[in-house]
């Protein structure tokens, strides 16, 4: 799908094919295609794993509890929803909230390619495993790899926890993800040097 995505030139026109994929099962069941949203050409890309049951009924990614979490951990750093621009790995719901199959993955990571592509963000930041995995293309768990700002694609990667995870797993969760917020904005703010590229 890679190079039948890369002439296109803008985020609506991207949304709009999306919202046609039949590319994988996911969208047999889904009821809305959740795209992303946000400012088009924002300094932070936020990606997270799939849309959950809110998002699917409402077309928004990071409408539900996590959302809402996400978004005041955000404005501890200065930045509010409409400052970045919010995706997910796939772009529909997995039936009852299950984790995204390979093969619906590999179906979905074009859009997300061009996304990043087209937004050209100074920082992507992952929410949970799969974001991570796939995009540094690693088998390591989140839990190692948080903390840490990679050089990727001409800019920087930071991992966190997803905010799913911080409202199960309480306050050190909560103030890891913080932790890697506070990274991000260091790098928006540049504090942060690029040194090459990986």
């Amino acid at each position: 799908m890679k190079n039948d995505l890369a002439s296109i030139e803008t985020l609506r026109v991207l949304g709009a094919l999306a919202h046609d994929c039949t590319r994988c099962v996911l969208s047999e069941s889904r009821t809305n295609v959740v795209f992303g949203a946000g400012a088009p050409d924002a300094d932070v890309m936020i990606v997270g794993e799939a849309p959950g049951q809110q998002e699917d009924e409402q077309g928004v990614p990071f409408v539900g509890r996590s959302g809402q979490l996400l978004d005041r951990l955000l404005g501890e750093i200065d930045l509010a929803r409409g400052d970045v621009y919010v995706a997910n790995v796939v772009k529909c719901r997995p039936p009852r909230n299950r984790d995204p199959l390979p093969d619906e993955i590999d179906a979905c990571k074009g859009y997300l390619r061009r996304q990043i592509e087209l937004v050209d963000p100074k920082v992507v930041l992952t929410l949970g495993n799969f974001s991570m995995k796939l995009l540094l293309r690693t088998t390591t768990g989140i839990t190692a790899m948080r903390g840490t700002a990679y050089e990727w694609w001409g800019r920087f990667l930071v991992p966190t926890f997803h905010p799913a995870a911080a409202l199960r797993g309480g306050d050190r969760v909560t103030n890891d993800i913080r932790a890697d917020l506070t990274l991000v904005r260091n790098i928006i703010d540049g504090n942060v040097e690029y040194i090459d590229e990986r």
